[in-house]
């Protein structure tokens, strides 16, 4: 069972990890395929994600889109760099939640301050992207070829290999 040892430690047993890795898999899957997946009741493996919901390790569940079959052809990462407090930074995350072609923002540190990941339709609509996000500071561009790692599933096993860097 995955429970809190401190306020932002959770162990998880082996039923966690099995409930976690088929919801990576196919987070569509019933409770009653989970319960049997995992050697559990439908009902026990409920409870089981709802903890884990509770607990802020499960936060949502996605679709995950072809974003080219939408009609957005172009995936860009932009690097963002700008210069001032507090007030910049607010200002920026603001203007960059109203555009809609971002659909990732990362605050970094180096000598960026943002890294950006955007879909347009065209080489227009990405220099209007960057013509807007130039007002907020000095931006780089790079577009994106292929994605080999497009996203990558957690189990316990590569979490434990990580324990020796503790």
């Amino acid at each position: 069972m995955a429970y809190r040892t401190s306020p932002n430690n959770i162990d998880f047993d082996a039923v966690a990890w099995k409930i976690l890795e088929a919801l990576q898999r196919n987070a569509r899957i019933s409770f009653a395929e989970l319960g049997r997946k995992v050697g559990l009741s439908t009902p026990a493996a409920a409870e089981r994600v709802r903890r884990l919901e509770e607990a802020g390790v499960i936060t949502g569940y996605h679709a995950a889109l072809n974003v080219t079959k939408l009609g957005l052809p172009i995936r860009v990462l932009v690097r963002l760099t700008i210069h001032g407090g507090d007030l910049q930074v607010s200002r920026t995350i603001s203007a960059v939640r109203d555009m809609p072609e971002i659909s990732r923002c990362h605050r970094i540190t180096g000598a960026e301050s943002f890294v950006i990941e955007a879909d347009v339709v065209s080489i227009r609509h990405l220099e209007v992207l960057i013509d807007k996000l130039s007002t907020l500071g000095a931006t780089s561009t790079s577009t994106v070829l292929s994605s080999p790692v497009e996203r990558r599933d957690y189990h316990s096993g590569q979490l434990e290999l990580y324990g020796k860097y503790l």
